[in-house]
């Protein structure tokens, strides 16, 4: 954002747009993705969706206005990355496990913190020493490696190599593949007919759009900007996000194992009431690296650690051979909730010069979330 800044003078409210547009149809494409997982399989569906990000970040360095920035960063690219990440963790995991199937669910989603772990501080580097033109290069050529491994190694079903579901019996749930539809787009609408007749599908969905909001929209899209407001160079930010992805890592991987023995209603209350109050104490935590490094510490163990035990009441409420594509939907309001706030969180900065209200507004909506979670009923 600080560059895009530097070189073109567009302001954040500008270049938070293009952001917001990217997670918004991050959200969206995901319905999509999980059907047409069904139907034309895993290992296509990611062999494409690379190939978007891929192409979409290699033109990014030919920007010269801010509708092209929309266009590659925040169509091309967010529609990618959604058919990539945001169902798949949820998709592999309903396949192919019924036993340990919410530490499964952690372990694939802490791959995002594992991203930041490697990537952020190395980008901000590049950044810094040879322009971001450089480090969309970098992400290009990082898009791309994975698609020959993905297109020979990757199955879509366990009974592709033989297997059956791990921990399945050869009646439960889960013990064989999803129906394949020909039709993904009518699959997607009709699970999302029967999800916007459930209560709990609103009060999941309330509790998602206030998460997406309070980590990518708000943290992931100004956290950075944030530091440069008070001195804090970009690469220290990008290293306080990276460290933050360690304790991402703990508490998504973690957060899988606990859902598969307590009740992740009461999971979400903890990890939503938690990352209120970090939320609320972040604007205090600038003037020090104590008061920073102790705000990555809580706000980092469940800024994804929300995700495993989402995932497990979704599966429970709505039947395992659904749950993709109905998580799907769910990530769409996700996302609307990142978008808003990456928007509206620049448009306050630049109204009122700080981002203190955006950070405090965030964390009063994490304890409404808290709130959202024990009102979703008890069974299924």
């Amino acid at each position: 954002m600080v560059p895009l800044e530097t070189e073109f003078h567009w302001s954040r409210a500008t270049i938070s747009f293009a952001v917001g547009v990217n997670m918004f149809l991050y959200g969206l494409v995901g319905p999509l993705a999980a059907a047409l997982m069904d139907s034309v399989g895993v290992r296509r569906t990611m062999v494409g969706a690379l190939a978007a990000i891929g192409v979409g970040v290699l033109a990014t360095p030919a920007i010269q206005h801010p509708w092209q920035l929309v266009l590659l960063w925040g169509v091309v690219v967010g529609a990618g990355t959604d058919v990539a990440a945001s169902v798949l963790a949820a998709t592999v995991a309903t396949r192919w496990f019924v036993a340990r199937r919410g530490l499964v669910v952690g372990l694939l989603t802490s791959a995002a913190a594992a991203g930041q772990l490697i990537f952020l501080p190395l980008l901000a580097s590049i950044i810094v020493a040879h322009g971001w033109r450089w480090m969309a290069f970098t992400v290009t050529a990082v898009a791309f490696v994975p698609v020959p491994l993905v297109a020979m190694l990757m199955r879509d079903r366990p009974e592709d190599v033989g297997l059956t579901a791990y921990g399945a019996s050869a009646d439960s749930e889960g013990a064989h593949g999803a129906p394949v539809t020909s039709n993904p787009l009518k699959a997607a609408f009709e699970i999302l007919g029967v999800g916007v007749r459930s209560r709990d599908f609103w009060l999941l969905g309330g509790s998602l759009f206030i998460c997406g909001a309070s980590t990518n929209g708000l943290i992931g899209t100004h956290l950075i900007p944030a530091c440069s407001d008070h001195g804090i160079p970009e690469v220290t930010g990008a290293s306080l996000l990276a460290g933050m992805a360690v304790f991402n890592f703990i508490g998504a991987t973690g957060s899988g194992w606990l859902s598969d023995r307590m009740d992740p209603r009461i999971l979400l209350v903890v990890y939503y009431g938690l990352r209120g109050l970090s939320l609320a104490y972040l604007p205090f935590a600038f003037d020090s690296l104590y008061g920073l490094s102790t705000f990555a510490v809580f706000y980092g163990l469940d800024w994804i650690a929300t995700i495993p035990a989402t995932i497990r009441l979704t599966a429970s409420r709505f039947g395992a051979h659904t749950t993709g594509v109905m998580f799907g939907w769910l990530m769409v309001i996700h996302q609307i909730g990142g978008a808003a706030a990456a928007f509206l969180a620049g448009v306050l900065r630049v109204d009122l010069g700080t981002y203190l209200q955006a950070f405090i507004l965030s964390g009063i909506l994490c304890l409404v979330a808290a709130v959202l979670a024990t009102l979703v009923s008890g069974e299924p």
